[in-house]
């Protein structure tokens, strides 16, 4: 079965993986990229580059880092087994620009593009790949998962409006899209100066639409330390599981 594998590999769509890994990380209150505290014995970053090498979808990573982190990642890229092609380049002011910017260091065979925060750790390469192939068949498509919470919409103390919560979703990377289509999404943000919270806000601003795929709750962002103990839970209920 290799040689149907490797004809399979042949006719997939080259792509990269992005992942945004360049933030202050002020909230952990650490004075370090969040990204290399311990998780279940290795380093949040780790995890998540893991998940990237065993997705069948992906060829290749760039990360976007902060200039002190650059080296310290690289390290890590050798020390846990990453085999994929890794390029880790220096991010930018803002999420926009660091994607911006690996976006363009991609390989030149890339077809798709994959944003990863760097900080989702649990994510599984199962939900990669489902995400990517979402992409290859129509160019944008980000994981979901239903709101739970009741949300309100507020002026300083005051409510003034329940959101119908049926129509919201949580959107979690990582978010695929047709590289081209990325690429002008994001320089057009730029330089019209836009606030964005993800890729897909980029795109959706070219009119362009973004399909969803089923997301997967415990793929949680690592952003304060209780992130961090919640994360260990999960991890240790996947094993019992297993």
């Amino acid at each position: 079965m290799a040689w149907f594998k490797r004809i399979r590999e042949a006719q997939r769509p080259f792509c990269t993986a992005l992942v945004a890994a360049g933030g202050s990380s002020a909230r952990m209150g650490t004075g370090r990229s969040k990204l290399l505290e311990q998780l279940d014995g290795i380093p949040v970053l780790a995890h998540t580059l893991r998940a990237l090498e065993e997705a069948e979808t992906v060829n290749a990573i760039v990360i976007a880092a902060r200039e002190e982190d650059i080296l310290p990642f690289s390290e890590l890229c050798k020390s846990y087994g990453i085999t994929k092609p890794v390029k880790i380049v220096l991010g930018g002011r803002d999420r926009e620009e660091s994607v911006y910017r690996a976006a363009l260091e991609a390989d030149p065979r890339t077809e798709f593009l994959a944003v990863q925060d760097g900080a989702r750790p649990l994510v599984t390469p199962e939900l990669i790949d489902a995400v990517v192939t979402a992409a290859f068949r129509c160019n944008a498509a980000a994981p979901a998962v239903p709101v739970r919470d009741t949300i309100k919409r507020r002026e300083g103390d005051r409510v003034t409006e329940t959101v119908d919560r049926e129509s919201l979703a949580a959107v979690q990377t990582p978010q695929g899209f047709e590289a081209s289509l990325l690429k002008a999404a994001l320089q057009s943000a730029m330089e019209a100066g836009a606030a964005l919270t993800d890729d897909c806000s980029a795109v959706e601003r070219l009119g362009k639409i973004v399909y969803l795929v089923e997301g997967d709750p415990e793929n949680l962002k690592i952003t304060t330390p209780l992130d961090l103990v919640l994360a260990e839970a999960i991890l240790e209920d996947r094993r019992r599981r297993a």
